[in-house]
């Protein structure tokens, strides 16, 4: 390994830096996250038809929202923050509903994929097998 530059970092470094990092956003209070940009989009205008969100539900959002804006907001035009942060005020609700359903670890899966009706087997087609030519023995 002596042969690659020192700019490259292992594998197994690339992890454990990943890990710190996303262990770090997760602990970080949120207003950390926020740059001088992103704060001035903050104010977000709720149009009256938005889901009702608790309080830990809008903390998710707007953290999930702060972090997509730390990582592609040089890239993304005003208009499509204004739609991430629609899209992820609305997949909220879901979400929360989701994580209320009670779940133990001997639970099978919630869905079986079972036929709703049985459909007849049909017979397969039986193929004449030739009988293998017999070679006379020679004695």
């Amino acid at each position: 390994m002596g042969n690659k530059s020192d700019s490259a970092i292992s594998r197994r470094e690339f992890a454990r830096r990943a890990a710190f990092v996303s262990a770090a956003a997760s602990l970080a209070p949120s207003n950390l996250l926020r740059s001088e940009s992103s704060a001035a989009t903050l104010p977000a205008q709720q149009s009256p038809n938005a889901p009702k969100i608790s309080r830990e539900g809008q903390a998710e959002v707007e953290s999930r929202i702060q972090s997509i804006f730390a990582q592609y907001g040089n890239r993304l035009s005003d208009a499509q923050k204004a739609d991430i942060r629609r899209l992820a005020t609305e997949a909220q609700p879901p979400l929360d509903r989701l994580r209320a359903f009670a779940t133990d670890n001997g639970d099978g899966p919630g869905l079986y994929l079972k036929p709703l009706m049985e459909r007849e087997k049909k017979p397969s087609p039986v193929s004449a097998k030739s009988k293998p030519a017999t070679v006379p023995k020679n004695s």
